[in-house]
């Protein structure tokens, strides 16, 4: 599609929030909400996506836009619901689950994912279980209670970063760690936890191109949803 504007704008709402302009008009999300932010340095972030665009519209180069079309017209419609969605992976999180304890790996996941899952545990007045293996064990219901309202709590733009956050690392511990992060370096060292598996088996059988274009590109979108998050809670 080719561009079909010209100046790009924000604009503040006399009802609350934030809005991108585009020549004068207010933008709607795909299902044609009026797209409003709580925050304008997201509105901000959703400006310079439109603002970069060349004569042509890269559809791929808008991954705040989709996540605030998303957080507003499916996370706003009933957020409880998208927190109990995320709430799972809090019984089968990645950090949770270990290799058997006379194995390499298991050494390095408790170097890695120990002190994380330790910080998180005092962050979140929670206490979690670790698993050496496969089977499942379910985690406590005042653990869940306690976690399924933090998530509760968030505003749907947050919820849906986090979400987003979530399913990418496959860790409940890292997607809600990843929210708090301030600054982008810190995100990235979350991600590089969560793919210690992944990297552990790249480094034992060899690297694939294919799979490393996939790992960077869900970091890309991991580090995304990190910044929809912190804008969207400040």
């Amino acid at each position: 599609m080719k561009r079909f504007y010209d100046t790009v704008g924000t604009r503040a709402l006399d009802s609350g929030g934030w809005q991108v302009t585009l020549d004068g008009r207010g933008l709607k999300t795909v299902k044609g909400t009026a797209q409003v932010v709580p925050a304008r340095g997201l509105a901000d972030t959703l400006a310079a996506e439109w603002d970069a665009q060349g004569e042509n519209l890269n559809p791929s180069s808008f991954p705040a836009r989709d996540m605030v079309d998303y957080a507003i017209d499916v996370v706003g419609l009933n957020p409880a619901l998208v927190a109990d969605k995320v709430l799972t992976y809090g019984d089968t999180d990645t950090l949770l689950y270990r290799a058997d304890p006379d194995e390499p790996l298991f050494v390095r996941q408790q170097e890695v994912w120990e002190p994380i899952v330790a910080d998180f545990e005092r962050r979140e007045g929670v206490e979690l279980k670790r698993v050496s293996g496969i089977v499942h064990h379910p985690q406590s219901d005042a653990a869940m209670a306690q976690l399924r309202e933090r998530l509760t709590a968030h505003n749907p733009f947050a919820l849906a970063g986090i979400e987003l956050m979530t399913s990418l690392s496959a860790s409940l511990v890292i997607g809600l760690s990843a929210s708090e992060a301030e600054q982008e370096l810190d995100a990235i060292e979350l991600w590089q936890a969560a793919s210690l598996e992944e990297e552990w088996q790249a480094d034992q059988w060899g690297r694939d191109q294919e799979a490393e274009e996939r790992s960077a590109k869900r970091q890309s979108d991991f580090l995304a949803a990190r910044l929809i998050t912190r804008l969207a809670l400040n």
